[in-house]
């Protein structure tokens, strides 16, 4: 699959991609830091690891291009102006808004 404005490679694909139709809000109640410093990691748990601090350090480094890219979508979303086949595949993010403040009283 391609970049497109709403799905963007991490490393070309080589880390994974982002899909920004799925975003959703989030208040800084609603989420909780990871240690990814335990001691006692699988194999599988160790590969997954690494994989998620190479995906962080790309979009850190990436984080203009990755936050432009999302607003714009989010933008085009809420003024109509997305492309149906687009506007399709998206949440409604305004929706979604509502939503995250009603949980989060």
């Amino acid at each position: 699959m391609r970049n497109t404005l709403d799905f963007f490679k991490i490393k070309g694909g080589e880390l994974g991609a982002v899909n920004f139709n799925n975003m959703i809000p989030v208040n800084t109640n609603n989420y909780s830091l990871v240690d990814l410093n335990k001691e006692t990691l699988t194999i599988a748990e160790l590969k997954y690891q690494k994989l998620l601090k190479e995906q962080l350090s790309w979009l850190n480094a990436n984080y203009y291009q990755v936050k432009n890219k999302s607003f714009k979508l989010y933008k085009l979303y809420n003024n109509g102006k997305l492309p149906k086949n687009i506007k399709s595949r998206c949440c409604n993010f305004k929706l979604l808004e509502e939503k995250c403040v009603e949980y989060n009283k």
